[in-house]
C-alpha cells in the first residue's frame, strides 16, 4: 500500500506534467510568433519562487489550481510591438489553441510508453453465465456457457475488456464473435443499451473469467505508437458516451477536483507504472476538451471572444467587458473547483471511492 505522502508525490507530478505540457504550448506558440512572454507560472500567485531568465520571470506559486502564461499586451494596445493583442485572429487563435493542442499530443507519447513497459495483463475467457430475458443479447442469440472472443475485431481477453468496448458502442450495433460449446464460431450483432433495465448490463449478460493467468507484456515502439492513436480516439469517444449519458439521464455524473483526482491517482498507481501512465493520458485529453469549452477564463471561452471579433469584422470586444467576463469567469471556476473539492473529502472521510 502506498503511504500518503507518496501519493501526494506521484498526484504533484502527474499535476506538473499536464500543465507544463499546456503552459509549454502556449509559451512556445507565442515565441514563435514573436510574443513577448512576461510570466510562465505554475499554479496561481501568491508566487512561492520566482526566477528571471531573459525576459520572462518563472514562478511557482502557492495555489496548485493550474498555471497560465502572461503574455504582454493580452488585453491592451493593439499596436504595442510585441503584443498579444497587435498580432492577427488566426495568429491570437493558434497562440490559444496550442495549449489543449500540447494535451491532446502529450497522451500519445504517454499511451505509447505505457504499451512499451512491460505490465500485466489478466488473460482469461469470458463466458456468458447468463442471459436476461428480452434483451439485446438474448435477441441476438447469445446464450448460457457461449465464449466471447471478439468485439468489432477486438480480441476480447477478460472481462474489464469486454466492458471497455461495449461501453465504445453504446447505442450503436457491435459485432460479437462467438464460440458455442461445440467448438464453432458464429458472429452476431447487438445494439448495447443507454439506459437498461435496474440489475442488467448494457447488453444484457452476466459473464465469468475462466481459466485466468497473469502474463507479462510489453510492445515494441512502432506497435506502441499505433496503439497509443487508436486508444486516444476510444478515450474521446469514451468522454463524449459519458457526456451523453449524462444529457440522457442514464448515469449521474461523477466529476473530481484536485482531491479525487489524487485519490484514484493513488488507486491507480497501485497497478503499475503502465496504468498510472494511461490514466494522466486519459487525463491530460480530458484537460484538452475542458479548455476548450466556450466558458469564461478558459482557452476555450477566449476563443469566443476571437469568433466575436471575426463576425464584426475585426471590431473587438471591449477590454474592459473581456476583462469583466475572464473575472468572472476565474472567480465562477475556482468556487466550482472549492465545492468539487469539498464532495470529495467529505466521500473520502465516508470510505468511498470515484473507481466503485
Amino acid at each position: 500500500m502506498l503511504s500518503p505522502v507518496i501519493v501526494i508525490l506521484i498526484f504533484l507530478a502527474m499535476f506538473a506534467v499536464l500543465i507544463l505540457s499546456h503552459e509549454f504550448g502556449h509559451f512556445i506558440a507565442a515565441k514563435l510568433s514573436r510574443v513577448r512572454v512576461d510570466e510562465f507560472g505554475i499554479g496561481f500567485p501568491p508566487r512561492l519562487i520566482k526566477i528571471k531568465r531573459g525576459e520572462t520571470l518563472w514562478s511557482l506559486n502557492l495555489v496548485p489550481l493550474g498555471g497560465f502564461v502572461k503574455l504582454f499586451g493580452e488585453e491592451g494596445d493593439p499596436v504595442a510591438p510585441r503584443s498579444f493583442a497587435s498580432k492577427s485572429i488566426p495568429i491570437r487563435f493558434s497562440i490559444l489553441f496550442a495549449g489543449p493542442l500540447m494535451n491532446l499530443l502529450l497522451p500519445v507519447l504517454l499511451f505509447s510508453i505505457s504499451f512499451m513497459v512491460p505490465h500485466n495483463i489478466v488473460v482469461e475467457q469470458v463466458v456468458v453465465q447468463e442471459v436476461a430475458p428480452s434483451s439485446p443479447a438474448e435477441m441476438a442469440g447469445i446464450a448460457p456457457h457461449d465464449t466471447i472472443l471478439q468485439i468489432n475485431g477486438h480480441d476480447i481477453r477478460n472481462r474489464g475488456e469486454l466492458s471497455y468496448y461495449i461501453q465504445l458502442g453504446l447505442g450503436s450495433e457491435v459485432n460479437i464473435l462467438l464460440q458455442k460449446p461445440d467448438l464453432s464460431q458464429d458472429e452476431v450483432s447487438v445494439v448495447p443499451r443507454w439506459t437498461p433495465p435496474e440489475g442488467q448490463g448494457a447488453i444484457g449478460v452476466v459473464v465469468a473469467g475462466v481459466d485466468s493467468q497473469v502474463v507479462r507484456e510489453s510492445y515494441p515502439p512502432w506497435q506502441a505508437i499505433k496503439q497509443a492513436v487508436q486508444r486516444c480516439g476510444e478515450s474521446l469517444i469514451l468522454f463524449w458516451n459519458t457526456i451523453k449519458g449524462w444529457i440522457i439521464g442514464a448515469a449521474a455524473p461523477q466529476v473530481a477536483g484536485p482531491v479525487g483526482i489524487a485519490q484514484i491517482t493513488g488507486e491507480v498507481a497501485k497497478a503499475g507504472i503502465s496504468p498510472l501512465l494511461a490514466f494522466t493520458a486519459f487525463i491530460s485529453l480530458n484537460l484538452a476538451i475542458i479548455n476548450l469549452l466556450p466558458l469564461p477564463a478558459l482557452d476555450g471561452g477566449r476563443i469566443v471572444f476571437l469568433l466575436v471579433e471575426f463576425v464584426r469584422r475585426g471590431k473587438r470586444v471591449s477590454v474592459r467587458i473581456e476583462r469583466l467576463v475572464n473575472y468572472v469567469g476565474f472567480i465562477l471556476l475556482i468556487a466550482l473547483i472549492c465545492v468539487i473539492t469539498y464532495f470529495d473529502v467529505a466521500r473520502i472521510i465516508a470510505g468511498e471511492s470515484l473507481l466503485g
